[in-house]
């Protein structure tokens, strides 16, 4: 009896010394959705910095509505021209910084919880350098794209 209580112990601490030794607490992978929701993001950075207009707009779903803190709401006109304006004054040059906190897929839908940094220069002297948190909401189109249908997002208080 000694000897299978010996045993059972044994076999109880190394299960638990094999738990405690396992990476729980890193994240898990991206499933495929939030994987294609990421690779639209970074796209999306990569095409506004580069100064693309339409690729830019493309992020957004036709449906668009959202909600910037202290401005009514918009939509996707209102997005498309506010970026066409940004990209194409020669006497400014915006550039954005991406910092994903978390994404959920659920179907065709996900969500995602980010910052977005944003520098502007040739407005003044100094690079001016802003926070923008967010939650965007996509959805899958019928073309097979992940777009962002809405989003809220603020900047840091001053």
């Amino acid at each position: 009896m000694t000897h299978q209580r010996s045993a059972a112990a044994l076999l109880t601490a190394a299960v638990i010394m094999l738990a405690l030794s396992s990476p729980l607490a890193a994240e898990p992978p991206d499933t495929r959705e939030q994987a294609a929701v990421r690779a639209r993001l970074v796209q999306w950075t990569n095409d506004f910095n580069a100064g693309k207009v339409e690729e830019s707009c493309d992020l957004f779903a036709p449906e668009l509505r959202y909600d910037y803190r202290g401005l009514p709401e918009r939509n996707y006109q209102d997005m498309c021209a506010g970026l066409r304006r940004a990209l194409t004054d020669p006497s400014k040059h915006y550039s954005y910084g991406l910092a994903i906190k978390d994404i959920f897929a659920f179907g065709d839908m996900a969500t995602v919880r980010l910052v977005w940094t944003l520098t502007l220069t040739g407005a003044g002297p100094q690079p001016k350098i802003s926070h923008e948190h967010g939650i965007d909401i996509f959805r899958r189109q019928p073309d097979g794209a992940w777009r962002i249908i809405r989003f809220v997002a603020y900047d840091d208080a001053d």
